[in-house]
């Protein structure tokens, strides 16, 4: 094999990936944020660049594609395209969310299933990755117009999925809700009542703790950071965005670890409340996103607090930063104002919510960045967990789960440490993550042969 420097090694493989997967901007940056920090791994150890573990790793192993018809209130129909990405199996079933948001296409669930590839494979859990969804927005819609989507959507998807072989679960715009619609679609169709998806309401095979997982996961990840340097989350200040899941499970742990919250965020703009976020304005922000689905202007109009209209909240003045909306959301040049404003810590409860140029100087300042995959891999964790349970047929305590949870949000970090700690000693979380995650699977798929 031809010895080639780290530069060229990247350069070759990403025009590699560009031309098999033209125009999949967002694929192509999730590849190359992988492979930036795998070169000198892969160069190192030629038998994985010998075997083409990569090339493999970034084609799916299947790609379904879909018709959505549906019918709305008034009896007009509508036809949406649905997905799933059944990217790597080599160490478990396909494991992955599905998205059902109007941005959804074959670029960003290809770089989200690349994710969770090494994301599951991080949790030490048996499962593979996959991603899945529709560009179907279920914003606006009654619960009977979900309702008959989500029974459309899993006509079809059926066919592809089962326990031992695709368990999707939620994400963007797929709540509890949905997943009760799909489930029950999967219950009448297959004559089955098996943990096909994860996610699902406590009453009929759900995992206590699920609702929260990726939030405190995020968190967690968070305080283990500070904790190598002998700090914690105790008053620091916190800026959040997003106000959904993610977000709001997020700030409930900061509030518990002592920490002041200061900002949430939706797709309209961003409210700053100086005087921080307590439980009891949690509770309100729970009730105004859960049961009436509101805005987040009306907690500034609320509480009196500053209103950031089309902004997010990277111009807050912070400590610590938790991107828990979606992906890109923290531009190079937000960037440059968190660190200018003292911003130390980043941890990420979405899926690369730091654009590259983000990336880059967060990784360049040496400041404690946790990528996704590493740090909200709690909820797919948690999942993982929910399976479990449901093969046993047993129920554990929330005590149990949140233990479980905590454990392995710090194995990941000790393997983030362990792959990822330099010669000087800082920590490239990115870097440990990346190599972490892919050493498992890699050495699987040889194992298996050529899969």
């Amino acid at each position: 094999m031809e010895t080639k420097d780290a530069n060229q090694f990247i350069n070759d493989f990403m025009v590699y990936v560009k031309t098999k997967n033209p125009g999949e901007v967002e694929f192509h940056q999730a590849v190359h944020e992988v492979i930036e920090t795998l070169a000198e791994f892969l160069i190192e150890n030629p038998r994985y660049i010998q075997s083409k573990i990569m090339e493999r790793m970034v084609e799916p192993e299947r790609v379904i594609m879909f018709r959505v018809p549906w019918a709305d209130d008034k009896g007009q129909i509508h036809v949406n395209r649905g997905f799933r990405i059944e990217m790597n199996g080599a160490i478990g079933p396909y494991k992955g969310g599905l998205r059902f948001h109007p941005t959804v296409n074959l670029s960003i669930l290809k770089f989200l299933a690349f994710e969770q590839v090494l994301k599951n494979s991080l949790t030490t859990l048996p499962m593979g990755g996959g991603k899945g969804g529709s560009d179907f927005d279920p914003k606006n819609k009654s619960d009977n117009e979900v309702m008959r989507f989500c029974q459309s959507f899993m006509t079809e998807l059926q066919r592809h999925i089962g326990q031992y072989t695709d368990v999707p679960a939620g994400d963007i715009g797929v709540g509890g809700r949905e997943i009760g619609f799909l489930f029950g679609q999967y219950k009448r169709l297959r004559n089955e009542f098996t943990g096909v998806l994860t996610g699902k309401g406590i009453e009929w095979g759900g995992s206590l703790i699920r609702p929260e997982a990726t939030g405190y996961g995020t968190v967690y990840f968070a305080e283990e950071m500070l904790n190598t340097k002998g700090d914690s989350l105790k008053g620091k200040i916190v800026t959040v965005s997003g106000s959904g899941n993610v977000a709001q499970f997020a700030v409930e742990k900061v509030i518990e670890y002592g920490g002041k919250v200061v900002s949430l965020s939706d797709s309209s703009g961003s409210i700053y409340d100086p005087d921080g976020i307590d439980a009891e304005k949690l509770n309100y922000v729970m009730e105004l996103k859960n049961v009436y689905r509101g805005r987040i202007r009306e907690y500034a109009e609320k509480y009196g607090v500053r209103y950031m209209n089309k902004q997010r909240p990277w111009a807050i003045k912070c400590d610590v930063a938790l991107p828990c909306a979606t992906e890109n959301e923290i531009s190079g040049s937000d960037a440059e104002t968190l660190l200018k404003n003292g911003c130390f810590v980043v941890s990420e409860g979405a899926n690369m919510p730091s654009t590259y140029e983000a990336a880059h100087q967060f990784m360049s300042n040496k400041i404690l960045y946790a990528p996704g995959k590493a740090a909200n891999a709690g909820g797919v964790a948690v999942s993982g967990l929910e399976m479990s349970q449901n093969s046993m047929r047993i129920s554990w305590s929330r005590e149990e789960v949140d233990d479980k949870l905590h454990t392995i949000m710090r194995n990941i970090h000790a393997m983030c440490v362990k792959y990822g700690t330099d010669k000087n000693g800082w920590v490239n979380y990115v870097k440990g993550a990346n190599i972490g995650g892919f050493v498992k699977v890699a050495n699987s798929m040889m194992a298996q042969g050529l899969v």
